[in-house]
Order: structure tokens, then C-alpha cells, then sequence
């Protein structure tokens, strides 16, 4: 499996480019797959139900299954956060995981920077980040800069930079 990541600052549009990146992907023939960091604690699962009732009762996994998906709670129950290599390992093969988030890991990423975030590109500091998609130019960046607006670009970078050539447009 190839692993691609799309970081960024808080509200840069991270989400956006991900599900626009997915449908593109997916539109080309290639299976995808996605991997979404939480800084927080989250929860996706609905108080009342059975599979909320067997996870707060104490079960440290419970499978929920239907006739249109089927979804994997695990309860840390006070253990380590898992590393991304941890979750990788965890996913069915596809042609391509992007991963929204873990700047410190070590895959290569695309950071999205709007300039109205006003915090400096995250690309300056990190070298995993191989370019930068943006509603600005910049002169001094040490990666491409490429079109935030143009989604099939930022795709037909990403295919080439992780080995997948033959996906372009």
C-alpha cells in the first residue's frame, strides 16, 4: 500500500482536500482508503445503542455489522495511543492510504497553508512535507508549491511522488 499525508494548520482545509482527493482517486480506478488523527477526544459512537452500552460496559472491541458496512471500536482503556504504522497494519490492502494529520510521522505529506491562517508553512520546519498546496505563492519554500484550487494537480503529484504514475489524468 502506498501512504500519503495531507497536514496542515487548524481550518486550513485539510478535510476538504482529503474527500476531493478520495473522489478523485476512486474516479481513476484506484481503491482508497483514509486515515483521520483526532486530537481530541471523539466519539463515534451513539449513547443508547447496544454497541455503546457492550464498549461502556467494558468490551475493548466491539464489531458493529449490517448489510451496508461493518465498523471496529477499540478502547485504549489506558494504553498508548497506536503509532500510524499500528493503524496501517490494521487496514485491508488498497492501492492508496492518505492520511489526514500525524506531521511528526514519517511518511511523505502535501500541507495544505491558506494564507489566512496567518501561521507560517509547516514545510519551512518539516521535510517530510514534499509540497505545498495554497491559495498563495511563495519564493522560499524548499518543495513545490502547487494550486489549492486544483485538486487534479495536487492528485497527479501525489500519484507520482508515491508511485502511482499511471493514475494521472
Amino acid at each position: 500500500m502506498k501512504v500519503f499525508g495531507i497536514i496542515g494548520w487548524k481550518n486550513s482545509g485539510k478535510t476538504t482536500l482529503m474527500t476531493e482527493l478520495v473522489e478523485v482517486f476512486s474516479a481513476r480506478g484506484l481503491t482508497v482508503s483514509t486515515v483521520k488523527h483526532a486530537h481530541h477526544s471523539f466519539d463515534v459512537d451513539t449513547k443508547g445503542r447496544d454497541s455503546h452500552r457492550h464498549r461502556t460496559a467494558g468490551a475493548r472491541e466491539v464489531l458493529v455489522s449490517g448489510g451496508a458496512r461493518w465498523a471496529l471500536m477499540h478502547e485504549l482503556r489506558g494504553a498508548p495511543e497506536p503509532t500510524l504504522d499500528d493503524l496501517l497494519a490494521r487496514l485491508s490492502p488498497v492501492d492508496l492510504v492518505l492520511v489526514e494529520g500525524f506531521k511528526t510521522a514519517t511518511h511523505a505529506k502535501v500541507e495544505v497553508h491558506r494564507e489566512a491562517t496567518a501561521e507560517p508553512p509547516i514545510a519551512l520546519t518539516n521535510p517530510t512535507v514534499q509540497a505545498v498546496a495554497s491559495d498563495r505563492t511563495y519564493d522560499a519554500l524548499p518543495c513545490p508549491v502547487l494550486p489549492l484550487s486544483d485538486t487534479a494537480v495536487i492528485a497527479d503529484f501525489i500519484a507520482k511522488a508515491s508511485g502511482l504514475a499511471t493514475a494521472t489524468r
